[in-house]
């Protein structure tokens, strides 16, 4: 599995890919993300410890992502985080939050600004439409007031290519986004282990009527592919 990624357009950033103690909601109907994880500290530690070793601050920028929260990763890998950030000039850090932990993100934005370093805040929203959200998704966000969840979070992540998901409800969710987050990241819906299947009408139309307007939007990242950001891919085995 790849852990390590620069990614040169569209807000450039370094990009790492750790493992911390799991996702604590694992009820999204779509992921099986969150079988990426150890809940032995030491192991997690290790593998991040190698990873976040190969992070220059090239770009003063750094994203992390895991198969959880933040706050699913060890203390000594928090920490370590942090070190890299400071040694490389890192000045703009780049977390995932489920919602679950969304009252762990001012605490932590106020410690690393502390330290000089701004931290900026994803959450994996996949759909602004509530009851496609809870009823087909199963994501946890009982909020349905999109101004509540932009006073936690800066970007947010949305799930396209699915049944059910016209152009038009496709473009309001990125309209949504644009409008009230600093970055929108489109995932287009692959195929994986769980039953919900993407769909491929869905996907063509997504890419004959919504890509092009979008491709060339510096606040707006799309994956047409889960790996495009150049981390993730088979398993380690751990």
């Amino acid at each position: 599995m790849e852990r390590y990624s620069l990614i040169n357009e569209k807000n450039k950033r370094e990009i790492v890919l750790l493992i911390g103690s799991g996702c604590k909601w694992k009820k999204c109907t779509f992921c099986d993300y969150h079988t990426d994880f150890n809940k032995n500290q030491d192991i997690c530690f290790d593998i991040n410890k190698k990873v976040l070793g190969k992070v220059t601050g090239i770009y003063n920028t750094l994203e992390v992502i895991n198969s959880g929260s933040f706050v699913d990763l060890d203390k000594n890998t928090l920490d370590y985080i942090e070190k890299v950030c400071l040694e490389n000039k890192i000045n703009k850090l780049h977390f995932e939050c489920h919602w679950l932990h969304k009252d762990d993100i001012l605490k932590t934005k106020d410690y690393f600004k502390s330290k000089g370093i701004t931290l900026k805040t994803k959450l994996g929203i996949e759909t602004f439409d509530y009851y496609y959200r809870e009823s087909f998704l199963r994501k946890g966000i009982e909020e349905k007031e999109v101004k509540n969840i932009a006073k936690y979070y800066d970007e947010v992540c949305l799930l396209q290519g699915l049944s059910g998901q016209s152009v038009e409800f496709m473009l309001k969710d990125i309209a949504i986004g644009l409008e009230n987050f600093e970055r929108v990241c489109v995932n287009i819906m692959v195929e994986n282990k769980t039953y919900i299947k993407p769909d491929p009408r869905t996907i063509q139309n997504f890419i004959e009527q919504i890509y092009p307007i979008y491709k060339h939007n510096n606040r707006v990242d799309i994956l047409l592919n889960n790996t495009d950001f150049g981390v993730g891919g088979e398993k380690d085995d751990k």
